[in-house]
């Protein structure tokens, strides 16, 4: 089964449960851009409770999404590095893949699309998930039976619309004594490290069994 899914930064938990049964991913290069979503924007548990970390970005309408530019402009990668180090500093295995994320982060590309590319690679190699990424020729409103489309599944908006594949497992966090489910990956991996993939992997599977 190939999974076909839009390019998100730094995605959610809910978004590698998606897809974790597939065999690929196939990523949308030919949707329009949408504002407001996960496209530019993720998810990370602070001191002061969860906060977004978005991507400022250079758009027009009806932008096809691998035409829009990061927008460098504005001081925003300094600060989401900062922000990230604040917040996951002192977790378990921040020090382990750190480098790999400010390595990633700070490549410095001119587009979205590329951007998070390269992100995905990076949570599927530290997740160990041979699942190789591929992209859209052409935009189809309707997919073949063997590609589980799962385009918009994943939703800013709409955070319980995951539950339909996203069972959240809890895990020790940073901050807090309340557990804040869906938020990225780097949360989950920063935490728990090489135990995140059977996390990811058991969030789909409780579903599944309900």
């Amino acid at each position: 089964m190939t999974a076909l899914i839009e390019a998100h930064y730094l995605p959610c938990i809910a978004y590698f449960a998606a897809v974790q049964s597939a065999d690929d991913i196939l990523l949308e290069r030919y949707e329009h851009y949408v504002k407001q979503t996960y496209r530019n924007r993720c998810r990370i548990n602070t001191a002061n409770g969860p906060a977004q970390l978005v991507i400022p970005v250079i758009t027009h309408r009806k932008m096809v999404i691998t035409e829009v530019r990061l927008d460098f402009t504005q001081k925003w990668l300094n600060n989401h590095w900062r922000t990230v180090q604040s917040a996951y500093g002192k977790a378990a295995f921040f020090d382990h893949y750190a480098d790999d994320l400010h390595d990633t982060l700070f490549q410095k590309m001119r587009f979205l699309y590329e951007f998070n590319y390269q992100l995905l690679s990076m949570c599927l190699k530290w997740l160990k998930w041979d699942m190789p990424i591929k992209e859209t020729e052409h935009y189809t409103q309707n997919v073949p039976g063997q590609v589980l489309d799962l385009r918009s599944a994943i939703n800013a908006k709409k955070l319980e619309q995951c539950h339909q594949f996203y069972y959240p497992v809890m895990y020790n966090q940073v901050f807090g004594n309340t557990f804040v489910e869906n938020l990225s990956l780097i949360d989950l991996v920063f935490c728990e490290g090489p135990g995140a993939s059977s996390l990811v992997q058991a969030s789909a599977i409780q579903k599944m069994n309900k």
